[in-house]
């Protein structure tokens, strides 16, 4: 029986969906019991939102002054210590996943398994290659624990109705102390997050100016959704990088994606793939992007935009 440790993302104590999307891969293992671990410095609203997910056996809590914020450096000692006697650990393929799986495979002295995308047994794996456009089978080694990131994307949220038992667990680990938090500029904006969100609107290069993305972003709060941005539309300094969707950037799988303006390179789609209803509005009718849109509009973004927003505010009573 495979016993699988779950590192819970969680953001002003919430649990972020991505922590419930890695239990459903990680039940997909058979029969595992599954637990999750919670690093705050105050973990009760996290840790009791996780004891609902179906399918976990227990949430283990470390609750230290230095779990404020979550720093790869900190965190991963104290996982390393928890992971004994487990023989998978798991954490989301998001930016928090990536950047502190690897601390914790290194401390384990194990390789890290990245992007697990489908379950063939305890220790085979499916992941993409070559920005999705291949699919790779993987097998870890048996009797090594397996460090693994869950491609979000691919797996539902494991869904509710559960008790598990909550935890506190009194590690003595000794933290480093040659990285220290500074500042994190505060997320104001009130839309939906990118990585979970049911709808997302993303603008590409097209736009031609951050002042012109400013479409984007009223289409989005017209349909209630998230903003993202391809890989051109960041480097062209129209917005900050955490919006952007690709192969470097966030991978998502919303409801509906609309793509304004993004010509379709095969970086951008692998974001995307995973999505259920992709809309295209693009001037060129050859772009790739049209090759996987559900609905595509070919045409002047500058004036189909703003005619989508006044007939959705006006559809909705707005």
């Amino acid at each position: 029986m495979s016993e699988v440790l779950i590192v819970a993302e969680h953001s002003a104590g919430m649990l972020n969906t991505s922590t419930a999307r890695a239990v459903s891969c990680a039940l997909g293992l058979g029969s595992a019991q599954v637990d999750i671990l919670v690093l705050a410095e105050q973990a009760a609203p996290v840790a009791a939102h996780a004891a609902t997910l179906a399918g976990v056996r227990r949430v283990l809590t470390v609750e230290r002054p230095e779990n404020r914020e979550p720093l790869a450096v900190v965190y991963a000692p104290q996982i390393a210590a928890v992971a004994a006697g487990y023989s998978h650990v798991f954490g989301p393929s998001t930016t928090f996943g990536r950047d502190l799986m690897p601390h914790v495979a290194a401390l384990l002295g194990v390789s890290q398994l990245s992007d697990v995308m489908a379950v063939e047994g305890p220790y085979r794996f499916r992941r993409p290659i070559y920005a999705g456009n291949a699919v790779v089978t993987v097998e870890a080694p048996a009797g090594r624990v397996v460090v693994a990131t869950v491609r979000t994307a691919s797996f539902p949220p494991a869904g509710g109705g559960g008790a598990a038992v909550v935890e506190s667990l009194d590690l003595r680990v000794e933290l480093p102390t040659h990285t220290r938090f500074v500042s994190r500029p505060p997320a104001s904006s009130g839309r939906p997050d990118l990585q979970s969100a049911a709808r997302v609107v993303a603008g590409g290069r097209a736009l031609g100016s951050a002042e012109n993305f400013r479409m984007v972003y009223g289409l989005a709060d017209a349909l209630g959704a998230a903003v993202g941005a391809s890989r051109a539309a960041v480097d062209s300094g129209y917005v900050p990088n955490d919006l952007q969707v690709g192969q470097t950037g966030k991978i998502i799988a919303p409801e509906l994606y609309v793509a304004i303006g993004i010509s379709g390179a095969i970086q951008h789609l692998t974001g995307i793939r995973d999505a259920r209803t992709i809309v295209a509005i693009n001037k060129d009718a050859e772009a790739p992007i049209f090759e996987v849109a559900d609905l595509g509009l070919v045409g002047d973004l500058f004036q189909i935009v703003p005619e989508l927003e006044r007939l959705i505010r006006s559809g909705s009573g707005a």
